[in-house]
């Protein structure tokens, strides 16, 4: 499959299903994936150091947590099961992905708190406790800064993102035009050649307390 396939719409590439099964949370995931969907044989290399890495919320999370560039909905299905009274949104362009993540959120009894949507379908006030993103490095520097930057200032005012990109792939220039964009930017933990980041606004109230310290 030609990498364009899962940044489109309405994916050309025939429709073939398959199953991934992975565990994260302490938990076995058995989910449903599809051809023209990204990584959609096996639960991607990177999207797997960062569920094992960063630190997953709580059961105590509420609000609303974002699942930037979900594809058939592995870190969705994880964050759903680690935050019980959080609500999830699953966003892609990929509307055959965004079906994928519907039947596997029915799958596992957590529909009533997975919102899959394109992203023009967020309402604008909605605000995010936290950002979790394996995000789509391959569409080109523009797209992906353009992503960023519609996305991280809906951070709440105590919000976190966390990324994981490849360091062959830009993760250290990444790390530093989120920081010359005045997001407060850390290395995380490294691992497999990937680079885990946690990402606050500027002004960030756990920042400012730090700061004050």
């Amino acid at each position: 499959m030609s990498g364009e396939h899962y940044f489109s719409a309405d994916p050309a590439v025939a429709h073939e299903r398959h199953r991934v099964e992975f565990t994260a949370f302490d938990q076995e995931f058995r989910l449903v994936s599809a051809s023209g969907v990204f990584s959609s044989t096996r639960l991607d290399p990177g999207t797997a150091v960062l569920l094992d890495k960063a630190p997953l919320p709580g059961p105590e999370t509420t609000g609303a947590l974002l699942d930037l560039g979900c594809g058939y909905g592995p870190i969705t299905a994880v964050l759903a099961a680690a935050a019980p009274r959080a609500t999830v949104y699953a966003i892609d362009v990929n509307r055959r992905a965004l079906d994928l993540v519907r039947e596997n959120a029915a799958a596992l009894g957590v529909a009533d708190r997975v919102v899959a949507s394109t992203p023009d379908e967020v309402a604008p006030t909605v605000g995010f406790a936290q950002i979790w993103s394996n995000p789509p490095i391959r569409i080109g520097k523009a797209e992906l800064h353009a992503l960023l930057l519609r996305w991280l200032p809906r951070l709440t005012p105590d919000g976190v993102a966390w990324l994981v990109v490849a360091k062959n792939l830009g993760g250290d220039s990444l790390q530093r035009w989120l920081g010359e964009q005045g997001f407060q930017v850390e290395r995380h933990a490294s691992q497999k050649g990937f680079r885990i980041f946690s990402v606050r606004k500027p002004g960030d109230a756990r920042t400012e307390a730090a700061l004050n310290l």
